[in-house]
């Protein structure tokens, strides 16, 4: 989730709820490996309370993804995620994201060129859709026949981007096709299969693992705006007032992380996620998206909560 799950972000998603394992935004191996190598590295910063934390990158080209996981595991991740599933065009233009898809041979030079990158130090592992203009299921066995540590399967086609619902009712049918592919091996040595799409909760990701027989459930969107989303104590709606300190705290940590290096109005995306579903949350947000820096969103939310107190 580019410019959304940064370091500042998932600093406050471990504080609030610790998922099993986090996941960095993507990064372009492409970029790693060029004179620009600088200013992409503020991408791949994590703290220790992160892990276990995977680092996810995109490419077409295979040496560069070779260097790019040296460089991962050099920095000491826990694995390495490659994201063969993005829809972006410019993504597709380098020959990464959901583009891999459509050149299934040269998916797999990058992969392997991973697997050499990191000298199996780490697992690697790969995030893709069930197809490009339809459900693929031959793309998926070729992923499978390769016994990666775990796939994680994003439930639409690379045309229906999120416009359909997920098809999870396919689910089964993926985790019967790796069993097949992969009889011979032991079940606990099997490529795990990780469901994505439209899973907004806990509760529904341990129905779709119940349910689909899938061994576990990437959220993605469903984080946003919402960072206690794994602490079993903030069940149902939290308040507005909590809500507002959490996304100031997010804020100031932004600044503090990212002053000089990255532009403040990447929170925005985030007010308009945290400030929403309540009496007067419409107005609070048109103020918020006139900030600049976090001590006026300081500002702002400090005279909003007063009101808000006296209600």
């Amino acid at each position: 989730m580019a410019n959304v799950t940064d370091e500042a972000f998932r600093s406050i998603i471990v504080k609030y709820g610790k998922p099993d394992v986090v996941w960095t935004e993507f990064v372009s191996a492409d970029g790693l490996m060029s004179a620009g190598r600088e200013k992409l590295l503020v991408d791949l910063r994590y703290s220790k309370k992160e892990r276990p934390i995977v680092a996810q990158l995109f490419t077409g080209h295979p040496e560069a993804m070779k260097g790019a996981a040296a460089l991962v595991r050099g920095l000491g991740f826990d694995g390495l995620d490659i994201n063969m599933g993005c829809p972006d065009r410019a993504v597709e233009k380098q020959g990464g994201g959901a583009g891999m898809i459509r050149n299934p041979a040269g998916a797999l030079e990058v992969i392997r060129a991973a697997q050499e990158g990191v000298g199996h130090a780490i697992p690697v592992t790969v995030k893709t859709r069930i197809g490009y203009n339809k459900v693929d299921m031959k793309w998926l066995e070729r992923l499978l026949e390769l016994r990666l540590p775990a796939l994680t399967v994003h439930l639409r086609t690379r045309k229906e981007m999120s416009d359909v619902p997920a098809h999870w009712e396919l689910m089964p049918e993926i985790v019967a096709l790796r069993d097949r592919v992969q009889a011979d091996i032991p079940i606990e040595q099997r490529t795990l299969i990780i469901g994505n799409g439209d899973v907004l909760t806990v509760a529904e990701a341990n129905i779709k693992v119940r349910e689909s027989g899938c061994d576990g459930v990437m959220i993605g969107r469903g984080i946003f705006g919402t960072p206690w989303l794994f602490d079993s104590k903030m069940k149902g709606e939290v308040p507005p007032d909590e809500r507002l300190k959490i996304m100031l705290e997010h804020a100031l940590l932004f600044e503090k992380k990212f002053a000089g290096i990255k532009n403040f109005a990447v929170m925005k995306k985030h007010f308009k996620a945290y400030v929403s579903g309540w009496e007067g949350a419409k107005e609070l947000r048109m103020q918020l998206m006139e900030t600049e820096n976090a001590a006026h969103v300081k500002k702002i939310v400090k005279e909003y909560l007063k009101s808000y107190s006296q209600k």
